[in-house]
Parts: structure tokens; sequence; C-alpha cells
């Protein structure tokens, strides 16, 4: 469960439209660890709040976290 598997996951969704999608659809950061963990990585939902803003952006089509949206980076 680490920030590393984290990191890789999302050098995944970058290129991956179709995992994009899964993500915005993901209800909760719960559900996004699940859907990381279907594709092999495996981390708790406490390590997206680690995340820094460089790391977050263009995961979700382009889509830029804010550091208030942290806990909800996947939520609609």
């Amino acid at each position: 469960m680490s920030l590393e598997q984290l990191k890789a996951f999302l050098a995944k969704v970058k290129g991956d439209s179709s995992l994009q999608e899964k993500l915005k659809a993901a209800k909760s950061p719960d559900e996004v660890v699940s859907i990381a963990k279907g594709h092999g990585h495996e981390f708790s939902s406490d390590k997206i709040s680690l995340l820094s803003e460089e790391e977050l952006e263009g995961v979700s089509g382009g889509w830029k976290a804010t550091k208030a949206d942290r806990n909800d980076i996947f939520c609609g």
C-alpha cells in the first residue's frame, strides 16, 4: 500500500481514457482504490491526499485538482 503504487497507477491512467472515465465515475476514494487494485496497483485511500498538484495534473482527461479537491480527486 505504497505511494509508489499510487504514482504508478496514475501514470497508467494518464494514457488510458477508458480508465480515466472509470475514475471520473468513482463515488469515493475507496472506489478508486478498488479500481486500481483491479489493475494491479495496491494502495490505501489516504495516499491520495499525499500527492502534489503536479502529480494529480492530467490524471483525469486534463482535469487539474486543487488542494481542496484532494480528498475527492476522483469523485465527480
